[in-house]
């Protein structure tokens, strides 16, 4: 909420410097956190990769386990694996940052590595943080919807999809629309174990926002979904897909189930 307070010009007159420059720090303390762009960046990697030689592989992992930890210096990279869950690729690499610039130095680093030329992007949704227009009505802590800085938990699983409403929703009064999103919110309070991350993409990709939601429980992700689709909201839905189910993971440990050859078959089939 933006502070209406105002001080009465005879009142600043009469401040001393000391009580002006503690107002300052106020004024500084309590400024909006910085919005943060962040990138959701899907990576399928070469067949060919998986028949390098293993030492080879192993090389080119260890490079590319140190170049995120570089890149964790300077923005948020967390990993997850798609093994097993999709066909069209294999890891998750979720960026955030303070700077768009940040975002493009980690993806052309990322592509410098030895195992960055067996790497292409299968999908890619770009988006930033705001401050969402209707969660005035349901404050508690840690509220999604007014985080400015995303702070991933440590939940094991992370479901994640581009969503792009109908036009027709935005010729609804805010009124209206603030009476669906309360049904909304309430079915989502249902499920404390479900963490919601809401990003928004208006002119900076082809949907209008990316949803990730955080949890250890996947059949309470499903049913929240389900019961979603009976809300009234949802009939303004135009698209929420492709949705990608993705397990956390240390960059080290997605690198191994991305799989290869085993050590003494590539040395047997060079001989």
């Amino acid at each position: 909420m933006q502070h209406q307070h105002h001080e009465h010009a005879e009142q600043a007159e009469q401040q001393t410097p000391a009580v002006s420059q503690q107002n300052g720090a106020e004024e500084r303390a309590a400024a909006p956190k910085k919005r943060q762009f962040t990138r959701f960046a899907f990576f399928k990697v070469a067949p060919e990769w998986r028949r390098l030689p293993a030492e080879e592989r192993e090389r080119q992992k260890q490079e590319f386990a140190e170049v995120i930890g570089h890149l964790r210096e300077q923005m948020m990279v967390m990993g997850y694996s798609t093994m097993g869950t999709r066909g069209d690729c294999d890891f998750l690499l979720w960026f955030a940052a303070s700077e768009l610039d940040l975002l493009q130095q980690g993806a052309t680093r990322v592509f410098s590595t030895a195992l960055g030329q067996y790497l292409t992007i299968a999908h890619s949704f770009l988006a930033m943080t705001k401050r969402s227009i209707y969660v005035e009505n349901h404050v508690h802590p840690g509220q999604e919807g007014v985080r400015l800085h995303l702070r991933p938990t440590k939940a094991k699983y992370l479901f994640v999809y581009p969503f792009v409403k109908q036009r027709t929703w935005y010729t609804l009064s805010k009124a209206v629309r603030q009476a669906m999103m309360d049904e909304h919110i309430e079915i989502g309070h249902r499920y404390p174990s479900v963490r919601l991350n809401t990003t928004y993409s208006f002119g900076l990709d082809d949907q209008e926002f990316v949803v990730a939601f955080e949890t250890n429980v996947p059949e309470d992700f499903l049913q929240l979904v389900m019961d979603l689709r009976e809300s009234q909201a949802s009939a303004y839905t135009e698209r929420d897909t492709p949705i990608f189910t993705c397990q956390r993971m240390e960059v080290s440990e997605l690198l191994e189930a991305l799989g290869g050859t085993p050590a003494r078959v590539a040395i047997g089939a060079l001989s």
